[in-house]
C-alpha cells in the first residue's frame, strides 16, 4: 500500500512523523514533548504548530493536546511508512548498523518517490516493521499475541523481543546498546533477575545484559501463554 499525501515542506513532515511517533509511544503530545523529540526551543514548536494548524495538519485542544487531522495522518503515515522502509533497506541489504541507518532514514524520508518506495517493497518482500520492530504503515503487519514490556516478565521466565519502540531510539546511546548486546527483535532471551532500582538483568545470546529501568520498561516483547 502506497499513501498519497499533497508535497509539504519536510518541517511539516518532520513535525507529522513525531506526532504519529508520539502516540504510537503512549506518550502525551504536547509541545514539550514535541520539543525534547526534535530537540528543539518551545517556541518554535508553537510557531510551527501554529503554521500546521492553518495548513489543515494539525488541531490543538487544551485537554487533549495535539493531534493530527485526516490529512496530517496521511502525511505522517507516507513519511513513517519511508523512513521504515528505507531502515530496512539500509540494514538489511547495505548493511548498516542500527544507528546509521536511523540517522540517514531522517535524510531519505524527505525524498523517496512512489516509484521507489514501490521499488523497495518489491526488494524487500513487502516488510511488515522496520528493524527495531515497529510497524510499518500499509503493511500487513499484526500485533504479536502475549506482548508485554520487559520490565513486566518475571525472573526464570524466557521472552522473544518484538519492539523497540520510537522512544528509545532518541535516547543517546541506546541503539548501540540494544544492537551491540543482541536485544533485536526475533532474539529469544531469559530473564535473571529485577533489581530494585528497575534493572532487568537479561540473559541473552550466552551473555548476561542488564538494562536499564527506562528502556525495560518500553522493550516490547512476548512469551509463552
Amino acid at each position: 500500500m502506497t499513501y498519497e499525501s499533497a508535497e509539504y515542506h519536510p518541517a511539516f513532515e518532520e513535525y507529522s512523523e513525531t506526532i504519529f511517533e508520539l502516540v504510537e509511544d503512549g506518550v502525551e503530545v504536547i509541545q514539550a514533548r514535541i520539543a525534547d523529540r526534535l530537540n528543539v526551543s518551545r517556541p518554535a514548536v508553537s510557531e510551527m504548530i501554529r503554521k500546521m494548524v492553518a495548513a489543515d495538519l494539525v488541531v490543538v485542544d487544551d485537554d487533549t493536546g495535539i493531534a493530527l487531522t485526516a490529512s496530517g495522518a496521511i502525511l505522517a503515515q507516507t513519511v513513517v511508512r519511508r523512513h521504515r522502509l528505507a531502515e530496512r533497506f539500509l540494514t538489511d541489504i547495505l548493511d548498516l548498523s542500527w544507528t546509521e541507518a536511523h540517522h540517514e532514514a531522517g535524510r531519505w524520508e524527505h525524498v523517496i518517490s512512489p516509484a521507489v518506495e514501490a521499488a523497495l517493497v518489491r526488494i524487500l518482500d513487502d516488510p511488515t516493521t522496520c528493524p527495531h520492530g515497529n510497524p510499518i504503515p500499509g503493511s500487513a503487519y499484526q500485533k504479536p499475541e502475549n506482548a508485554c514490556r520487559l520490565a513486566d516478565v518475571d525472573p526464570g521466565c524466557e521472552f522473544m523481543i518484538q519492539r523497540i519502540p520510537e522512544e528509545l531510539e532518541f535516547e543517546p546511546g541506546q541503539l548501540e546498546f540494544l544492537e551491540a548486546s543482541g536485544l533485536m527483535p526475533g532474539r529469544s532471551g531469559t530473564i535473571l533477575t529485577t533489581a530494585p532500582d528497575g534493572t532487568t538483568t537479561v540473559s541473552i545470546n550466552g551473555a548476561a545484559v542488564g538494562v536499564g529501568a527506562f528502556s525495560a520498561e518500553r522493550i516490547l516483547v512476548s512469551t509463552a501463554a
